[in-house]
């Protein structure tokens, strides 16, 4: 276990690093829109997902009903069906522990997740590396969100744009995905043609749940062809 949580905390500083920005942040969008910080520590806990947490606040504001809420929260999360297909069988071995990784599993568990190389590790490193992953990226968020709450009357900058910090991380593991996939590069090829036309087509709002359809489809369509590039590398 000791091993795991060292290669855990040094994959997940990326992650800590841009959470300082946006998680202060999310603290002080709450603290002026009238929530404390034991409003901002539940949310951060219980909702657990950026997005939907920076636009729950405008619900908690604008008094949105219960069903208004919850389907938003569906539709904005569902990229999440998908996020999880990968991880299936893995975490299937598991027992209790991949209930919490199922919860514990926002857009930053699972970029880093699908980074995760376990070259000598057996199979219970390996469990234990995903389990703590997932625990620090909530400690972090859960933390910085309530110390943003907390110290946000003092903050007098404008904070508009900081939450670009995790679109920079996305793009710096997308650079080292793209590096590592020394096989066939067609899965970045149909996912980044799929969110362009999507994009194009449905807007940026609604562009991501068919463009992650369109991608899982090819991908199954072209699954011969990318095993075979794999298989020719190796």
């Amino acid at each position: 276990m000791r091993k795991a949580f060292r290669y855990a905390l040094k994959k997940s500083i990326p992650i800590l690093i841009s959470f300082i920005p946006v998680g202060i942040a999310y603290g002080i969008l709450m603290r002026t829109s009238g929530l404390n910080w034991v409003w901002t520590g539940a949310c951060s806990l219980f909702i657990f997902a950026g997005s939907l947490q920076f636009l729950a606040v405008s619900f908690f504001a604008g008094g949105v009903s219960l069903v208004t809420v919850t389907v938003m929260a569906l539709l904005l999360n569902s990229r999440h069906i998908f996020y999880g297909i990968p991880f299936i069988e893995q975490w299937k071995k598991y027992g209790p522990w991949k209930l919490f990784l199922i919860y514990a599993f926002p857009d930053e568990a699972f970029s880093l997740h699908c980074a995760n190389t376990f070259d000598d590790g057996s199979e219970e490193d390996k469990k234990w590396s995903y389990v703590f992953e997932a625990l620090l990226i909530l400690v972090y968020w859960v933390v910085l969100s309530v110390l943003g709450a907390l110290i946000g009357s003092l903050i007098r900058f404008n904070t508009a744009g900081i939450d670009f910090a995790l679109t920079a991380l996305f793009i710096v593991i997308l650079i080292e995905q793209l590096k590592a996939a020394e096989g066939s590069r067609l899965p970045a090829i149909i996912a980044a043609v799929s969110s362009v036309v999507c994009l194009l087509i449905f807007g940026q709002d609604g562009f991501i749940l068919p463009s992650l359809l369109i991608t899982v489809a090819l991908l199954f369509v072209f699954r011969g062809r990318i095993a075979k590039g794999g298989e020719r590398h190796e």
